[in-house]
């Protein structure tokens, strides 16, 4: 994660990208495997779920644990830090739906 002139520009710039933090709110309610995310979330390529997953883990918000089994099982989680940002998020959930409310349909 690289610190930016604002914090808020620094919070903004770890949880954009391709559903981020959609992968982090699925995460608030438990563990899940990658395919449990891809199925939650089929408008994302695995490509970019793999991606995205990558990212969240390198920035310090989830955790990646592969169990030694055949076949690999693969399983995510929140840090510490992801559990601590749940706030901002509900929060961003809630101002979301606010302003679709007032998007006029087409």
């Amino acid at each position: 994660m690289k610190k930016s002139y604002c914090p808020i520009d620094t919070f903004i710039n770890s949880i954009k990208g391709k559903r981020k933090g959609t992968i982090i709110l699925h995460l608030f309610q438990g563990d899940k495997r990658y395919n449990e995310l891809v199925k939650l979330m089929p408008d994302i390529s695995e490509r970019m779920m793999t991606k995205q997953l990558k990212e969240l883990e390198a920035d310090g918000l989830i955790n990646r644990t592969v169990f030694p089994e055949v076949p690999p099982r693969v399983e995510y989680n929140l840090t510490q830090l992801g559990i601590d940002i749940r706030p901002v998020l509900k929060g961003m959930y809630k101002g979301g739906l606010l302003l679709e409310s007032t998007i006029e349909s087409v």
